[in-house]
């Protein structure tokens, strides 16, 4: 008997229907057993549907559910309708007002940031590896809630499981690109073994977000590489030279 899909869900987004999930209650077998959504991730199509749509449905039963082709981008797209899985829009972000409508980004280290406003009825989902999160798709995320009517006072945003700082090691010309625009990005790091940092990606993405003098913020601190039985790591599967690695859902709906 599969096991029941888990949702983690942030306090700061009470009342809006919304989940972080991992890799519990799904039915892809192997190095990816589990609720793996990642339609790259070289699964049984028919088992990464069908947990596609068991999140999507632990989430918003009946939603209509709308995701975009994820490329490390600062780029975000308003969603009315879901595009079809060859038709996705290449994006890392996505922005509705739409009832019934369910926005989901895949991640498996990186962070995802749920985001909603609730008075004008206007949600975001980022998903912010650290390209991303540099290259500034949180503020591209706030910018187009803010088109479609929000105000940014009152936007909150939950970061939700992603790589933690003591698990993210980076060398010295990652440390260099980081500070390349903002030497105050040093903040972010900490010494590791010789030549190399380690970095606080959920942090940065939070002081992004802050930076944005937006509502409020909230950090779910759940580390996805130290908890293979729970959630999809990246640089876990890789670490372990595994041939593939599962990818997790974030999920926000109107």
């Amino acid at each position: 008997m599969t096991d029941p899909v888990e949702v983690i869900r942030a306090p700061v987004l009470q009342g809006i229907a919304h989940g972080f999930l991992g890799r519990r209650g799904g039915l892809s077998q192997g190095v990816v057993a589990g609720l793996n959504v990642g339609l790259g991730a070289d699964d049984e199509p028919r088992a990464v549907q069908a947990n596609r749509q068991r999140a999507a449905d632990a989430v918003l039963p009946g939603a209509r559910l709308a995701t975009v082709y994820q490329i490390h981008s600062a780029d975000c797209v308003t969603a009315t309708e879901p595009w079809p899985d060859a038709g996705r829009p290449h994006a890392d972000a996505l922005v509705t007002d739409r009832p019934g409508l369910l926005l989901g980004v895949v991640t498996a280290d990186c962070a995802p940031v749920l985001l909603a406003d609730r008075a004008a009825g206007i949600i975001g989902a980022a998903h912010a590896g650290w390209k991303g999160a540099v290259s500034g798709v949180t503020d591209s995320t706030i910018a187009a809630m803010e088109a479609l009517g929000a105000r940014r006072e009152n936007i909150v945003a939950a970061i939700g499981p992603c790589i933690a700082q003591t698990s993210y090691e980076v060398d010295a010309g990652f440390r260099d690109r980081l500070c390349e625009s903002d030497n105050a990005n040093t903040r972010f790091l900490v010494a590791g073994r010789a030549g190399h940092f380690q970095f606080d990606l959920e942090g940065y993405v939070a002081a992004r977000l802050e930076a944005a003098q937006i509502g409020l913020v909230e950090r779910l601190g759940l580390d996805t590489y130290a908890d293979p039985a729970r959630f999809y790591s990246f640089r876990r599967a890789t670490h372990r030279n595994e041939a593939t690695y599962g990818r997790q859902f974030s999920l926000i709906g109107l």
